[in-house]
């Protein structure tokens, strides 16, 4: 098996994305933390090598360096024998894709509000906040529509990279003082995502009842 090193903080939503997918696909990872706040180790001289972006997850391998977050989702997923997380079909691939893009670039905002909110960073908070709503409102309608079509996840019956991918965003909310009674179809995704094998939760996830 290849070695795997993930240089880590444990409460970035972003890391806990790899970590969750090398969780799920029983892949063993070495984590090396990193003091991203409020040290900010991963704008240091060293780990601008690793990542002129400056920013986590990163992850090394003996060939390879990655240094973002949806390539190395996709990375580990092709890693595990089984392909759990991978779906087979042609149109289920392409939909798992688009929310992937969906969570890496447009979601990003959710992980700004949350930083604004229990950070003290810097920003416009209801802004980020209000935006982050309304990106959770469009998973919402679209958890409702595949609820209607008899369809678990959020490409298709199976869970794939996408659902890892969007969960963390949704169940980290709270942290901005989103209400999720507002969006009953993910509070049930939310539930199927946990009873996934391999499910582990980072400091901030609530529990689902």
């Amino acid at each position: 098996m290849t070695q795997l090193v993930l240089h880590n903080y444990d409460l970035d939503d972003a890391c806990y994305r790899v970590r969750l997918v090398a969780s799920c696909c029983d892949l063993p990872v070495e984590l090396r933390n990193v003091d991203m706040f409020p040290g900010m180790e991963q704008v240091s001289p060293p780990y601008l090598k690793l990542n002129p972006l400056g920013r986590l997850p990163i992850l090394e391998t003996a060939d390879v360096t990655l240094r973002h977050t949806g390539a190395i989702l996709l990375y580990l997923a092709g890693l595990d024998p089984q392909k759990r997380l991978l779906p087979t079909e042609a149109s289920a691939l392409a939909q798992m894709m688009d929310w992937l893009f969906f969570a890496e670039h447009d979601l990003s905002v959710s992980t700004e509000a949350r930083a604004i909110s229990i950070m003290d960073l810097p920003g416009d908070g209801p802004q980020t906040i209000a935006q982050t709503r309304a990106l959770l409102r469009i998973m919402e309608d679209h958890m409702s529509a595949q609820e209607i079509k008899g369809l678990s996840f959020f490409a298709g019956e199976e869970i794939t990279l996408a659902d890892i991918a969007l969960f963390p965003a949704f169940a980290l909310s709270r942290d901005c003082n989103i209400d999720h009674d507002a969006f009953p179809a993910l509070r049930l995704w939310a539930r199927r995502v946990r009873a996934t094998p391999g499910f582990v939760v980072m400091p901030g996830i609530p529990d689902y009842h």
